[in-house]
């Protein structure tokens, strides 16, 4: 037995209305699943990122795993980020395959925005 792919990717959230604004609104995230108010997904390419405020055991912050989210132009996307007040916790930075930015969402979670070089 192997594992195949990453099913899915969760966040936990202290307060879900707050969340979702910020996913959906500040980041443009398309609701696809959701379970009473506890639980929300996303479905993004081939995978799933989750927020819920049912996480037992974890709690919201920037102290575990963060979630990178591939843009198509990620000088247009950290403007519209900068316009809509979001903090950045590190601004536009390159490497030898990408470049990036790491932003918060309301309850500190980190969230990396990524853009691949092209090869």
């Amino acid at each position: 037995m192997a594992i195949k792919s990453i099913a899915f990717t969760v966040y936990p959230v202290s307060n879900m209305e707050r969340a979702r604004a910020f996913y959906e609104h500040v980041l443009g995230l398309h609701t696809t699943s959701h379970y009473q108010d506890e639980w929300v997904e996303y479905d993004l390419g081939d995978g799933t990122f989750a927020i819920t405020t049912t996480a037992m055991g974890h709690t919201p912050g920037a102290r575990g795993a963060v979630v990178a989210f591939e843009v198509s132009n990620l000088d247009a996307f950290v403007q519209r980020m900068k316009e809509r007040a979001v903090v950045f916790v590190t601004e536009v930075f390159d490497t030898p395959v990408c470049r990036m930015a790491v932003i918060e969402d309301p309850d500190r979670n980190h969230v990396t925005i990524h853009r691949r070089n092209a090869s």
